[in-house]
């Protein structure tokens, strides 16, 4: 009687979703249908109903919403059933044993429940939760538990065709190209300065002037 989606749909039937004071952005993403906020809301409606009226008429309240619906909605909270059943048939808890290990690109998490030192079901999903929630379906159908349908199974997944990156096509040079000349590549040769004629004795010990300081870029003298 009280899970996520009984409270949602029992909230959609009020319409609370349009009473919502949400921001912008959940707004546009559809935060108004949004099954946890739905049933979050109705859930202020009951306390309200309960502060302002007291236990007896939020009570009466719940139980005409919920006999009004076309039919009560599955209860997919696995792990808080098979805890009853494990308490009342074992006098245990159950806890479970998860791990986590990629598979191709994705992530994948396998977890196996157990009541005592015997398995009693093992589960596969994308995250941890829906691991456990599996492990909890399949030690719910092993045990008999009649409040639980058989898990359909899922349909195989089926690769996406990796597309293959056109080869790139160079284009022929046009005729006003082929025919420009190439671009000049300017080189600087630095000015050799000849050393002044040396007599006998003259020159020995003497520095020769250094050469004047010149541009880079087109080689002419610094002033």
């Amino acid at each position: 009687m009280v899970n996520t989606n009984t409270l949602a749909q029992m909230a959609e039937h009020l319409d609370l979703g349009s009473y919502l004071y949400l921001g912008k952005g959940i707004a546009k993403g559809g935060g108004r249908s949004l099954k946890s906020l739905l049933a979050n809301a109705f859930e202020a409606v009951l306390g309200a109903v309960f502060l302002d009226a007291g236990y007896d008429a939020a009570y009466h309240y719940y139980l005409n919403r919920y006999r009004s619906l076309p039919a009560p909605a599955q209860d997919e909270n696995f792990k808080g059933r098979l805890q009853q059943v494990a308490q009342e048939r074992f006098g245990s808890t159950p806890f479970y044993d998860s791990e986590g290990a990629r598979v191709g690109s994705q992530r994948e998490y396998t977890s196996v429940v157990f009541a005592g030192a015997d398995p009693l079901g093992t589960g596969h999903g994308a995250t941890k939760q829906e691991a456990e929630q599996e492990a909890a379906r399949a030690a719910l159908q092993g045990l008999g538990d009649g409040l639980v349908a058989k898990a359909a199974p899922k349909a195989a997944r089926t690769p996406r065709p990796r597309k293959r990156r056109a080869p790139s096509v160079r284009t022929a040079a046009s005729p006003e190209e082929a025919s420009a000349p190439a671009a000049e590549t300017l080189t600087i040769v630095p000015d050799l300065i000849p050393s002044p004629p040396r007599g006998e004795g003259e020159g020995e010990g003497r520095e020769l002037p250094e050469p004047p300081a010149r541009s880079r870029q087109f080689g002419e003298p610094l002033e």
